[in-house]
């Protein structure tokens, strides 16, 4: 069978049984036996436990779920909530306040969750009320909430980037570490544009006076509660860039160091610990899952030489690599309208990846341009998870049209910040190349 035939075949099959309501593992995992069977006959199929072991027992997956559990430690304590206040105190009067701190909190709370819709649901249910009890408008008390909200999947530690990194066989320390950067001006971007429209047009985001706080005061709120998001930060980022930790000691030093704050703090309980396994297990096997059937689809069109044509198709055409390389993130981009992002990784990378090395693309490179893709997919319509998430948390007068038009500047600024890496690399690389 051709080799176009043979990815028809599959692809085909799985959309189908998407259609079907079938769970993304689980179709994927049918559609590997199906096709083992059908390519690779009994001898195939003797092998697909082995396919499944060896995905599974590698090293490089062992982060996942340490940085599932520190995000869950950090989401059921709530440790974060009073790091909120402490940011809006240093603020000030600056125009779209409350806007502003979604942005900086949001941005923090990444590096410390580690979870895209957990940080949106944090920021949804502690901010929302308030900035619309204070008069912002549907447009401005949306918007930066959803567009920070994705800045989880960016900046470590990310499970994402993790799984990311195992499908496409590349550095796991080097996807974290790429991702800082750009997370950082994404960020950026964010905070300016907030305070920007709200000066230009005040309608949106309404001044409200608030009663000043001695600087001793917010010192030392800053000292009791910036610090320890801080100390975790750098024990899961700042040892990795130290070159102290690998990706997987980084993860298990974050959630020992989460553990402690939440000790130091009175927080823990045996509730919430029971809590953040139950959802870090949840998610943990349905991940484990995905990789697994992943790398299986990965051996099959290996085998089928579905990879080999595909790559040698890519090669024979007469376009500038930069072409193929925008038309593989349109493609991206289309899917996350439809698809959910672990689906994404699985269809897309296994097929990708063959084309970036032989194109010569570095491929940490376009992992970070994949992830920020993969980000402005969670907020595009119609199946963006953060739509649902956000409307989910929203007051019953935010309708889902008010959320989609509030997310369509922080696209824009996903869309700028990847043309940005495209035209400049060492955004995204220099760190990697400088840690390791």
């Amino acid at each position: 069978m051709e080799w176009w035939a043979v990815l028809m075949f599959f692809i085909g099959g799985l959309v189908f049984l998407l259609l079907m309501g079938f769970p993304i593992a689980f179709s994927f995992l049918l559609m590997d036996v199906i096709s083992i069977a059908v390519f690779m006959g009994a001898a195939g199929l003797k092998h697909l436990n082995l396919h499944i072991f060896t995905s599974l027992s590698t090293f490089v997956v062992t982060p996942v779920p340490l940085f599932i559990l520190m995000g869950e430690l950090m989401y059921h304590s709530k440790l974060a909530f009073e790091t909120l206040d402490i940011l809006d105190k240093w603020l000030g009067r600056l125009p779209g306040r409350l806007g502003l701190l979604a942005a900086v909190s949001g941005t923090i709370f990444s590096a410390t969750s580690g979870s895209t819709m957990a940080n949106t649901a944090m920021l949804g249910t502690v901010l929302l009320p308030e900035m619309r009890k204070r008069g912002y408008s549907k447009y401005m008390s949306v918007g930066p909430i959803i567009g920070v909200g994705g800045l989880a999947m960016l900046v470590p530690p990310s499970a994402l980037a993790v799984v990311l990194a195992s499908i496409g066989q590349i550095s796991v320390s080097g996807i974290l570490l790429a991702g800082t950067i750009p997370g950082i001006i994404l960020g950026a971007m964010f905070g300016l544009y907030i305070v920007l429209h709200s000066w230009l047009d005040p309608r949106h985001a309404p001044r409200f006076v608030t009663e000043p706080t001695p600087l001793r005061r917010k010192l030392f709120l800053t000292v009791k509660y910036m610090l320890p998001m801080a100390f975790i930060i750098f024990m899961v980022l700042g040892l990795i860039i130290l070159g102290i930790a690998t990706p997987t000691e980084a993860a298990a030093t974050g959630v020992l160091a989460t553990l402690m704050v939440n000790f130091a703090y009175g927080r823990f309980n045996w509730p919430m610990l029971r809590d953040s396994l139950k959802g870090s297990l949840e998610v943990t096997v349905m991940v484990f899952m995905i990789i697994a059937a992943s790398k299986t689809f990965s051996s099959i069109l290996s085998f089928t030489g579905a990879t080999s044509g595909l790559v040698d198709m890519v090669q024979g055409l007469q376009v500038h690599p930069i072409v193929i390389l925008i038309t593989m993130q349109v493609i991206i981009a289309l899917m996350g309208c439809f698809m959910e992002t672990v689906s994404i990784m699985m269809v897309c990378l296994p097929v990708f990846m063959p084309i970036c090395n032989a194109l010569g693309f570095d491929p940490i490179w376009f992992g970070v341009l994949m992830l920020i893709n993969l980000e402005m997919g969670q907020m595009t319509p119609p199946f963006g998870m953060l739509l649902f998430v956000m409307q989910g948390v929203a007051p019953s007068d935010v309708t889902y049209g008010d959320i989609v038009k509030a997310t369509v500047p922080y696209m824009v600024f996903d869309i700028l910040i990847m043309a940005m890496i495209i035209a400049w690399p060492q955004l995204a690389l220099w760190l990697p190349s400088v840690v390791q």
